[in-house]
């Protein structure tokens, strides 16, 4: 046993590194075929990866928190038709090259969709990558200095999906404004964005602080996009009055 275990290792096999020796004990507790057994092996070894393979993707999404579709509460948001983000939960936009665009005032559930479509998306194998709008200009502004601007965008093009949260709590310089459209404009047709904004696309000129870049920005964004409006409350305004309604 030890030495086939050394030989798993060896192969990197280790999904049947793991269980090989209770599917044994398995395989001859229920006199199985070697056909059957090595069914089994190759199973768990499949598992095994795919896991694997999840967990990487997951880390490297650097989603803020852990959101789900179950957890999310439609009763409290009844604008929104849930049909709709249960459509966008089979990922198929991703599949198709389009794009989700969110809006709604802060705390109304925008974030926690798009995270919970993001996992969704990660469990159909896809490459996810979470930010916040200032996050992704920030870093692309410093990279200038060192010249590794390039590397820089590559990064934010790489994923099949594309998450860019909280866009229009800050007007954007113009060399801020030039790399989002940068990054948008290569993703255009080649990936998929999620964006999550306080403020509709007869706004965005008032972000960009550029008439004809909030135009060349909406027209490949909306081109193919599910635009999402939510119209009510604020969780966090919710919760703050139930703390409120219990101190009285």
């Amino acid at each position: 046993m030890n030495l086939l275990k050394s030989r798993l290792r060896d192969f990197m096999l280790s999904g049947i590194y793991n269980s090989v020796e209770e599917r044994i004990a398995y395989a001859n507790d229920k006199g199985l075929s070697y056909m059957e057994f090595l069914e089994l092996l190759l199973e768990d070894e499949v598992n095994n990866r795919r896991a694997n393979g999840y967990k990487k993707r997951y880390a490297k999404a650097k989603f803020p928190y852990y959101k789900t579709m179950e957890d999310f509460d439609y009763g409290f948001q009844p604008s929104i038709d849930k049909r709709v983000i249960n459509d966008c939960a089979t990922c198929q936009f991703i599949a198709e090259k389009k794009n989700i665009v969110f809006v709604g005032n802060p705390g109304t559930g925008k974030t926690h969709l798009s995270i919970a479509i993001g996992i969704k998306a990660l469990t159909k194998g896809y490459k996810v990558l979470f930010t916040s709008v200032s996050e992704m200009l920030q870093n692309l502004h410093l990279s200038k200095a060192d010249n590794s601007f390039y590397q820089k965008l590559k990064h934010y093009l790489a994923a099949d999906l594309l998450i860019l949260d909280e866009l229009g709590f800050k007007k954007m310089p113009g060399h801020s404004a030039d790399d989002f459209f940068d990054v948008i404009s290569k993703r255009y047709e080649k990936g998929s964005v999620i964006i999550t904004s306080n403020k509709g696309f007869e706004q965005w000129a008032d972000i960009f602080a550029d008439s004809v870049l909030s135009s060349a920005i909406i027209d490949r964004i909306a081109h193919h996009s599910a635009v999402i409006k939510i119209n009510g409350q604020s969780y966090r305004t919710k919760n703050l009055k139930k703390k409120g309604g219990d101190s009285q």
